[in-house]
């Protein structure tokens, strides 16, 4: 018995979708054939809608058990996912497990099974070998950015939780880059490949390069980011103490700035990428971590303060910026001696600059941390009701609300924050006592 009453339109207007895209009418098609399925497309592109939408209509409402289960390389790529299956609005449940989080809410979680089940290798296998969950009811495995999850080292627990499953299920494997060899552990059917990859570069996008004098590079990256104003950019670095180093300098001499790398936590993580969407920070110093899957905006400016050592990390940088037809620059800050790799053009523009650039302006918004989430059943019209009613503010001083499971987040015009955090300590949401807080 398969899903019924499935309204696709009604699922798009709650996700303010008008139509899909090409790519995802055509992985809808492939996906009700009785074969595998490679996706690949640009980032950004809309891969987990196409995948979620037609897995729903597969997914049985009498069965009570995992029924598909999502592999991705991140946890945040794992979280986004399931973001999106909640907002379609089904009755179907949905659980993430990631490393960072705690095993026994995870367990518990899953005594009461969900239909879809998302997670990170290294976690998801940890709990098939504790037994927390029946693979026999899975019909479809969905590898999500899979060769990013293989370079990021995971195909041990890979390999293990797909021998784990049944033989004969479905499988869908997503990529932002085409030729990549997929591996036997797979075991693939009659495979469907559809590749969305364009033939040529973007031609919005533009390359250029800024010379330091210094080895230090740090001064021209300054420089650099004076020059582009408070454009919202992200500065790409290899090492984790390389994002920490610039983003404390930066915060030091009054840039807004927020880090983000594997080695923060979770929460960190998620809030860091949230005040970067909101546009309570328009810069964002990163590792490779950030350069695909992520729900991450629109973007005028990528910079790259380490170059990265192959040219596949250089083309998913690159793509965080000139997606679906926008402009946008790709920077490159070398030293004098420095050698780019062969892969990089050499006849990239020289941008000269001077140190007489003002400091970037502030970001328009500010984010308020409050205790309240989905769980507690509140949701953004709450929110905006209580910030216009209680705090007496106009829809147009309230930005992008995001509500998590036990928390959410407002973006109000900067330089309310504080007022509005002891103003409104002793109100109530729902009935239920709030605690509101700047987010730093």
């Amino acid at each position: 018995m398969q899903a019924k009453n499935i309204d696709n339109k009604k699922i798009l207007e709650k996700l303010s979708i008008q139509n899909l895209n090409e790519m995802q009418e055509e992985c809808a098609k492939a996906y009700t054939k009785n074969s595998d399925l490679l996706l690949v497309s640009p980032t950004g592109s809309g891969k987990t809608l196409a995948f979620l939408l037609p897995m729903l209509a597969e997914l049985d409402p009498e069965v009570n058990a995992v029924q598909t289960l999502i592999l991705t390389p991140a946890r945040e790529l794992s979280l986004q996912i399931e973001g999106v299956f909640k907002s379609m609005g089904t009755n179907f449940k949905v659980n993430c497990c990631y490393g960072g989080h705690p095993m026994s809410t995870e367990k518990n979680n899953l005594k009461t099974p969900p239909a879809v089940l998302i997670g990170t290798p290294g976690r998801i296998a940890d709990h098939i070998r504790r037994g927390n969950f029946d693979c026999r009811n899975i019909k479809t495995l969905i590898l999500d950015e899979f060769d990013k999850s293989l370079e990021l080292g995971f195909q041990k627990e890979m390999k293990e939780v797909t021998l784990a499953l049944p033989s004969k299920i479905k499988k869908i494997l997503t990529s932002a880059t085409n030729n990549i060899d997929i591996p036997d552990f797979a075991r693939l059917n009659s495979l469907i490949e559809l590749d969305f990859i364009p033939n040529a570069k973007p031609i919005a996008l533009a390359q250029k390069k800024v010379i330091s004098e210094d080895k230090d590079k740090l001064a021209t990256l300054f420089q650099l980011v004076c020059h582009l104003g408070n454009q919202p950019s992200l500065v790409f670095c290899n090492h984790r103490d390389a994002v920490e180093r610039i983003g404390k300098h930066f915060l030091n001499e009054g840039i807004q700035c927020d880090v983000f790398h594997g080695g923060l936590e979770q929460d960190d993580r998620e809030r860091a990428l949230l005040k970067f969407r909101n546009g309570s920070h328009n810069l964002l110093i990163v590792t490779d971590l950030a350069s695909r899957g992520l729900d991450i905006p629109e973007i005028e400016n990528v910079i790259h303060y380490q170059l990265p050592r192959v040219e596949e990390a250089f083309t998913h940088r690159n793509g965080r910026t000139a997606r679906m037809n926008a402009a946008g620059t790709s920077y490159l800050v070398l030293a004098k001696d420095e050698t780019p790799p062969e892969f990089i053009p050499e006849d990239i523009e020289i941008l000269e600059l001077t140190d007489d650039k003002p400091l970037p302006a502030e970001p328009e918004w500010e984010t308020l941390y409050i205790c309240l989430g989905r769980k507690e059943k509140i949701n953004k019209i709450d929110l905006v009701g209580f910030f216009c009613k209680i705090a007496n503010l106009r829809k147009d001083e309230i930005g992008k609300i995001d509500v998590l499971d036990h928390s959410s987040f407002v973006a109000v015009k900067r330089g309310m924050g504080e007022k509005l955090a002891r103003k409104l300590k002793n109100e109530l949401i729902k009935k239920k006592k709030v605690k509101i807080e700047v987010a730093y």
